[in-house]
């Protein structure tokens, strides 16, 4: 798009135009900078989640992610927390919001008693809505034998 603010002074022409190949220029970069970038933000806490054949749940909103890894951690939203530190902020945050749901992403190797605690301190807090997090089940393609 070229706008021509022509002016005739001592019989020259001038033609003002915007360039833009500097903006083209940051918005590149920008963008190579924000393709590193989103794969590192996305780590999160590293779980070895186990596999399940159910399907994926789909969400509205932010979600409420409470991961437990295998030395005992717990995490709300990447954030480390002691359990009744957890209890306490999920206590709030339903204060806030009546109907959050919440997911537990706990490792495999957990014991059962800690995931129990953990899903009780959860229900404590009055949240009704506590969903599993699992990885789908990976099936290897069987081959044909030929006879």
């Amino acid at each position: 798009m070229a706008v021509d603010f022509s002016s005739r002074q001592n019989g020259t022409t001038t033609i003002s135009q915007i360039n833009v190949t500097p903006l083209v220029d940051v918005m590149l970069v920008l963008l190579v900078i924000f393709m590193v970038t989103a794969p590192i933000i996305q780590q999160g806490v590293q779980v070895n989640l186990p596999q399940t054949k159910a399907g994926a749940i789909q969400g509205k909103e932010e979600q409420l992610v409470v991961a437990m890894t295998r030395n005992g951690g717990i995490y709300l939203n990447d954030n480390p927390m002691k359990l009744e530190e957890l209890g306490q902020k999920l206590r709030a945050i339903r204060q806030l919001q009546q109907s959050r749901e919440v997911y537990l992403r706990a490792d495999q190797d957990v014991r059962y008693g800690v995931v129990m605690k953990v899903v009780a301190e959860v229900k404590q807090a009055g949240i009704e809505r506590l969903g599993m997090v699992t990885q789908p089940v990976v099936t290897q393609p069987t081959r044909r034998e030929e006879g």
